[in-house]
């Protein structure tokens, strides 16, 4: 039992997620790592998610241990109770003008000891898309780490969003920028990312809109950046080093402390069990099910938490799943299909009754661990990709936006773990990449290769000398412990 003597003396890190599943999810686990370090933890999460977390658990409140204590604060969007991810462009405009306020007032709250019973704030760990936490940071004269949860190569993509523009390269000139192949265009000066197109590069280009938010938002929140105390990224050394070491060169202070799914494992305390991030309610019995199969013969299928597709490209993702004659796993969210309900034909469920199973949400995690899983089609956001290599799981590849098509490019053609499908997809594609990665040659290379990366990302995360593991203690003692750490303000090259 913490004494409260001994809980005043606790350094206390505020993290800040951004209010989306897939920023939720890695900052959780951080939190978790900082809590097992000895910080106390005050999560701040959106109250439009707080509502959202409540209804996944079917609890009137978030637990609330002593030393791991959950905040809001508003989003600045309408008041909704809608069970689904909030626009993105809204979401992030709204976010990096309207939460300054609100987050100075919950510190204030928070460093008001004698109510809040809690220590004083020293340090703040939010994600790379909440920097509006740089300047509260300053105003305190505490470090703020930023937590950058998707990829370094999707890092590396935005980062020269500026020279993008100044080549004239982007906003596109027109619409028909979009189908005459205009995106194929190789861009050869960006560091590490030699030989990438303009269609594998994060997608917040494809604009013909000079003032567009998102390309001033993330424009923004690099410059932010550079007054920040450091950078953390969820990768290990082994996997990014070029871009890693790149990147030291603008941003010299930078941790990779990934996977943290490996990482996480670390923690013990049976007490932070109950602090869930899901945002959907899982369904039960899924591992159960997987039990019952072979090992290596299940196409596992979830494209996240925001991807969202037609009518008819969920009927060919259907009929290629049935053609395939595999068995699968398929994550269908209530909201996956663009302006309708996510229903598959009723032909397609009675063909595949025997050897497939559809669910609303499901522990991705756990599943890509299971030894069943052969296959993972997959959006590429960073996380699953992550969580797939965990698993040792190879990837067929269908990029939706943001990061995840330079995800995609790494993947498949530098990590050699993944086919990719084209955007316009096709059941007949779809069974044969299946059958490829499941039973070819090809998939036995990559199979092989995820394997690889499995090892090394264990190596990563191993104590006591793991780059990673150390790599976590590095950033405690040099800079969430500590207030004078602050990245250099060199530009980008």
């Amino acid at each position: 039992m913490v004494s409260l003597a001994e809980e005043r003396i606790r350094p206390h890190a505020v993290c800040v997620p951004m209010p989306a599943q897939g920023h939720i999810n890695p900052m959780l686990k951080l939190a978790k790592l900082l809590h097992h370090k000895g910080f106390h933890i005050t999560f701040v999460n959106s109250e439009f998610n707080h509502r959202r977390l409540l209804r996944a658990t079917a609890c009137d409140s978030l637990p609330q241990l002593p030393t791991f204590r959950f905040e809001t604060i508003p989003d600045g969007l309408p008041p909704s109770d809608a069970d689904s991810t909030q626009d993105g462009p809204s979401l992030c405009h709204s976010t990096s003008k309207t939460c300054l306020a609100p987050f100075r007032d919950l510190l204030s709250k928070l460093n008001d000891t004698a109510s809040s019973l809690v220590p004083p704030v020293t340090c703040i760990v939010s994600d790379f898309g909440m920097s509006f936490t740089v300047k509260a940071s300053q105003e305190l004269g505490i470090p703020n780490a930023l937590f950058w949860t998707a990829s370094a190569c999707g890092f590396m993509g935005y980062l020269h969003y500026p020279h993008l523009l100044e080549k004239g390269l982007a906003p596109l000139k027109d619409t028909s920028c979009l189908t005459n192949g205009y995106l194929n265009t190789v861009i050869d000066w960006i560091p590490v990312l030699e030989g990438i197109r303009l269609k594998d590069l994060p997608t917040f280009i494809r604009t013909t809109d000079p003032n567009d938010v998102m390309i001033h938002y993330i424009i923004e929140q690099f410059d932010n950046a550079r007054e920040a105390s450091a950078l953390i990224f969820n990768t290990f050394d082994d996997l990014d080093h070029e871009l890693l070491e790149s990147l030291a060169s603008t941003f010299p202070s930078i941790y990779s402390i990934g996977p943290l799914p490996f990482l996480e494992k670390y923690v013990q305390d049976s007490s932070l069990n109950s602090i869930r991030s899901s945002l959907w309610k899982e369904q039960p019995g899924c591992l159960q099910w997987l039990d019952s199969k072979e090992p290596g013969t299940v196409v596992y299928v979830n494209f996240g938490s925001i991807t969202v597709m037609t009518p008819q490209q969920l009927i060919e993702f259907a009929w290629g799943l049935a053609d395939s004659k595999l068995t699968f796993l398929w994550v269908i969210r209530p909201d996956l299909v663009i302006g309708d309900v996510a229903i598959v034909p009723p032909e397609f469920a009675a063909e595949t009754k025997e050897r497939g199973l559809l669910v609303s949400w499901c522990p991705q995690e756990q599943i890509l661990q299971h030894p069943s899983i052969g296959v993972f089609l997959t959006h590429c956001g960073w996380n699953s990709m992550m969580e797939s290599l965990c698993g040792g799981v190879p990837m067929i590849c269908w990029p939706f936006f943001a990061e995840q098509q330079t995800n995609c490019w790494f993947g498949c053609g530098k990590w050699r773990i993944g086919l990719e499908i084209d955007n316009d997809v096709k059941r007949g594609e779809i069974h044969s990449l299946l059958n490829e990665l499941m039973k070819g040659e090809k998939g036995k290379a990559m199979k092989r290769n995820a394997m690889e990366w499995k090892r090394k990302a264990v190596e990563a995360t191993a104590s006591p000398s793991g780059s990673s593991y150390v790599n976590l203690d590095k950033i405690i003692e040099n800079v969430l412990c500590h207030s004078s750490t602050i990245i250099s303000q060199s530009p980008a090259e």
